[in-house]
């Protein structure tokens, strides 16, 4: 499977405060963003996949809601987790 409990630590790692981190705003979010990123190129190949189409629009919905609740507690870690992750250009 494309998403194993060591790819899980080392995200949680990099853009939480520790391994074991996982309910951060930060590391949720760079858990989102890498499970879109994959979820993209399989629609890409996959255009009929409606159930995936849809999971992916929930999924890139539930991260716009927590990148809108940084930008509400703390604009510092906002902009700090998108420089992290290459979310705008």
């Amino acid at each position: 499977m494309y998403l194993n409990s060591e790819i899980k630590k080392e995200i949680f790692e990099k853009h939480g405060k520790s391994n074991t981190d996982t309910g951060s705003a930060e590391s949720q979010i760079a858990l989102f963003s890498f499970r879109i990123s994959r979820l993209t190129e399989h629609m890409k190949s996959n255009k009929k996949d409606y159930n995936t189409s849809r999971s992916l629009k929930m999924l890139v919905g539930k991260r716009r809601r927590l990148l809108d609740y940084l930008i509400e507690v703390d604009i510092e870690r906002y902009r700090a987790i998108i420089k992290a992750l290459n979310l705008r250009k």
